[in-house]
């Protein structure tokens, strides 16, 4: 999970801001072609989350919109610290990332959500046939980067399917699924249009489950773009927000319609993440079969038959709030001094949707 990064994000948010003040409000520069040039941090290794990114990239879509973009890699300290310091103009992380981030001191909003179904999936391997269905992960070891989001979702799914909720941790190392077969872990989460394709592809093979099937309310997997509120203070930032959102949403149109030749960009524009051309490929076929940016897939019912592969880039706060109230009630979210806020942070204050056109 991409979790590494965000955890760390959230625990040196503190120590950032306290360095580096609010950052720069307006840090847009000028190309040699005379146009903004907008930067963006992506939230994990290059995969088919951004390929929309990439696309509009390598067809021009940016330079179409009138703006330059540079995709910056995920920095340690995690997107939504980078986006806050002003290190980037625009990240790419989730709702629930925010409302820690911004309990920590933050000021973010999500303004674009990519994915409109769950995509998150905790996983055994499948060789372990103790373990049918999340009751079974009770007194097991969950291979985590700490993160207490993970940790209330897991324990509400073990509950949810007839356990007693506990279960013991374990520190995921580099690769999460070295540590499951060298037996330091039972379990873990992965995201299925990467991971569990990964697996099903190379192996091992998993038995993944859903969070939202096993009585996780809401989304908890909103991701999608998030800025600084006081960098939307600025008409001409917002100007741009709205081109390069715009040219964003036409290259993730593109991969719906033409998912290879969109993977197969993915690829050739991240040569130094030596990204697996056939994983990038089927990651691409389960998103539109399984309509993960739509809302519908080729399992859903729909009109006449046929899924709307458009993207629908707007966040469904109602989803949203259901999560972030579980969660909150669960203890996820404290302040910059451990304590427990005074209510949960609110789906519709850390998002807005008025800037998808």
């Amino acid at each position: 999970m991409r979790k590494a990064t965000a955890v760390v994000g959230v625990a040196a948010l503190g120590l950032s801001l306290a360095a580096c003040g609010n950052g720069s409000e307006s840090n847009n520069t000028t190309g040699a072609n005379g146009k903004p040039t907008l930067t963006f941090m992506l939230d994990w290794t290059p995969n088919t989350n951004h390929v929309g990114l990439y696309v509009a990239q390598q067809l021009g879509y940016f330079k179409d919109a009138g703006i330059n973009v540079k995709i910056l890699p995920t920095a340690q300290a995690g997107a939504e610290t980078s986006v806050e310091n002003g290190v980037a103009n625009i990240g790419f992380s989730k709702l629930t990332d925010l409302a820690n981030a911004d309990a920590h001191g933050a000021d973010l909003k999500l303004v674009f959500d990519l994915t409109q179904k769950p995509i998150a999936r905790w996983c055994s391997l499948k060789s372990r046939t103790d373990i049918k269905t999340p009751k079974d992960f009770a007194g097991k070891t969950f291979v985590t980067f700490g993160s207490a989001e993970q940790s209330a979702s897991v324990r509400q799914m073990i509950r949810f399917a007839g356990g007693d909720g506990d279960f013991k941790t374990a520190t995921a190392g580099t690769n999460t699924f070295r540590t499951l077969t060298s037996g330091k872990g039972d379990f873990a989460g992965f995201y299925a249009n990467w991971e569990e394709v990964e697996s099903q592809l190379n192996g091992p093979a998993l038995n993944c489950f859903a969070a939202d099937k096993w009585g996780v309310p809401g989304n908890p997997d909103q991701l999608g773009f998030a800025v600084k509120n006081s960098w939307l203070k600025n008409p001409q930032n917002v100007a741009n927000l709205k081109k390069f959102i715009k040219a964003a949403r036409r290259g993730y149109d593109y991969a719906l319609a033409n998912p290879d030749k969109a993977a197969d960009i993915l690829v050739s524009q991240t040569k130094t993440s030596h990204l697996d051309p056939k994983l990038a490929r089927a990651s691409m076929e389960k998103v539109v079969k399984e309509g993960y940016w739509s809302g519908n897939g080729m399992n859903d019912e729909t009109t006449n038959g046929k899924p709307d592969q458009k993207l629908t880039a707007t966040l469904n706060t109602e989803d949203g709030q259901k999560y972030l109230d579980f969660q909150y009630n669960a203890g996820t979210y404290t302040d910059s001094h451990k304590k427990k806020l005074a209510r949960a942070p609110q789906a519709a204050e850390l998002s807005t949707n008025k800037y998808v056109e």
